[in-house]
């Protein structure tokens, strides 16, 4: 089962196209109920896990980046691809298995396939491959599989918890370190628990660069620079923020610090992440050009982050 780039095609914005678009919205509409359950534990993933509440930004920025593009898309014929059928198939196969195996990120996975397989089956290649790099953009929004959060977080928890000490030791603070827990004098202790590892940060912050990438017209190697360099960015924007909380919790106490690490350092990292993304733009535009992309090529066009004494917990 293939697609053929000599069969017979209709273009998005004619009137013949109308039955592809009909078929769409009725699977569309399966595939909505099928994966309501889904839908709703991912939903409810976002409201309940703060490290992967930036996921809920994700469909409302694919909505965007779909009207931006309406035009570039309605000019692109469709010719339904049978191919598509295949990972529409592999889709409910990798929903089965995680229902079996009460594996929710296979169910996510499932829901992935289901919609690449739906845009390729019902609107054909030429379509897809406009708009494969939202289709992977899809992606951010599902949070990571528990092992490989695992894997992820208590590594980005050490660091976190060892760049904070150097921090602190460069502007003249003794720290003891027992753990994950910190000790900038001997009548304060502050524990850098796995919440502000900045797995949270780092999500946001990959979330909001992918975005930056979508809407800016630049050569393709300045974009990839843009979101590889959002790890970095999220994991010192972390570190500033743990190190200025270790300072309120000893200097002013732990009322005003917590108060800080989640109203207001959580409001001014995000502008100072854009900021930073803001001049890296300018840098790359300095350093190699601002050539926007070929036409037609997807992502560049825009139309239109103990011992028994007290210790206080960063949570």
């Amino acid at each position: 089962m293939s697609c053929s780039a000599k069969s017979a095609s209709v273009s998005l914005g004619k009137g013949g196209g109308a039955w592809g678009w009909l078929l769409g919205m009725v699977i569309a509409a399966s595939l909505i109920y099928s994966y309501w359950p889904v839908l709703v534990g991912l939903w409810a993933a976002w409201q309940g896990d703060p490290d992967y509440s930036a996921g809920q930004l994700v469909p409302p920025i694919i909505v965007y980046l779909l009207w931006t593009r309406r035009r570039e898309l309605s000019a692109l014929p469709i010719r339904p691809c049978w191919s598509g059928l295949l990972v529409l198939l592999l889709s409910q196969v990798v929903r089965s298995a995680g229902i079996v195996l009460s594996f929710g990120s296979l169910e996510h996975l499932s829901l992935f396939l289901a919609v690449f397989g739906t845009v390729l089956f019902v609107l054909g290649w030429p379509v897809t491959r406009k708009l494969i790099w939202i289709i992977l953009f899809m992606a951010l929004m599902f949070p990571l599989p528990r092992r490989i959060h695992g894997l992820v977080a208590l590594p980005l928890q050490n660091f976190a918890t060892t760049s904070a000490v150097f921090g602190l030791e460069i502007l003249g603070y003794l720290v003891v370190r027992e753990g994950n827990v910190l000790w900038p004098s001997e009548r304060t202790g502050v524990a850098i628990a796995e919440a502000c590892s900045g797995l949270r940060m780092l999500t946001s912050f990959v979330i909001v660069a992918a975005t930056f990438a979508f809407i800016v017209r630049r050569p393709g190697w300045q974009k990839a620079v843009l979101v590889l360099s959002s790890v970095p960015v999220a994991i010192l924007a972390n570190t500033l923020r743990l190190i200025a909380t270790v300072i309120l919790f000893d200097s002013v106490g732990s009322e005003v610090a917590d108060r800080f690490f989640h109203d207001f350092a959580g409001l001014t990292m995000m502008p100072l992440a854009v900021l930073i993304m803001v001049g890296e733009l300018w840098l790359l535009r300095v350093i190699g050009g601002s050539t926007p992309e070929r036409a037609g090529r997807d992502g560049g066009e825009h139309q239109g982050r103990l011992n028994g004494r007290a210790v206080s917990q960063i949570p």
